[in-house]
């Protein structure tokens, strides 16, 4: 139920911003990227909708600097995979109004860059609630080593983000105006 009225209560608040000049900076990821010393360059993204941060920008420049670009599609069970994509490709609206790879060629991400609703300092995420990128996040982790980035604006922090054993914690929180790595801030 905290869980519950937590996302209604940011949502509300992320609603009311006008983000036309938040953005978050493309140089920081990158820099978070040769950190982590990411080689393989598959970026896991998402079509921004519910007022979440607009990643479709970097996800452009990401594509500009030759890395592969993926948005998930949502599947049975409260599952998702992601699926190769470029701004040349279609997208189909699914069932809950995402834009999502109308081309299906999967692919596993070695970085994700994640929506989220709340975060805290020990890089906590509340989604939506489904557990999607909580289920992906644990599949992809026996396959290989990714990198986990949340996005959000930093009026989406919270004290402390009520977890059970299933959620995953990320690895950069990267904000609108500051990063978190485990404890610290950039």
């Amino acid at each position: 139920m905290l869980k519950s009225r937590l996302r209604k209560k940011i949502l509300k608040a992320r609603e009311k911003i006008n983000k036309i000049d938040i953005q978050i900076d493309f140089n920081q990821l990158i820099k978070i990227i040769k950190k982590e010393k990411i080689n393989k360059k598959i970026i896991g993204g998402y079509y921004p909708v519910n007022f979440e941060i607009d990643d479709l920008v970097l996800l452009r420049k990401f594509e500009k600097n030759k890395f592969i670009i993926s948005l998930p599609v949502i599947k049975k069970n409260f599952q998702m995979d992601f699926y190769k994509w470029s701004f040349s490709d279609p997208l189909k609206v699914n069932k809950y109004g995402i834009p999502e790879p109308a081309i299906k060629n999967i692919v596993y991400p070695d970085i994700l860059l994640i929506p989220l609703v709340a975060f805290d300092e020990k890089l906590n995420r509340l989604g939506y609630g489904g557990g999607y990128y909580d289920r992906l996040i644990d599949k992809l982790s026996k396959k290989k080593k990714i990198l986990k980035i949340g996005l959000a604006l930093s009026i989406q922090k919270i004290n402390r983000v009520p977890i059970n054993p299933y959620d995953q914690k990320l690895d950069y929180i990267v904000t609108n105006k500051y990063i978190i790595r485990w404890k610290y801030f950039f």
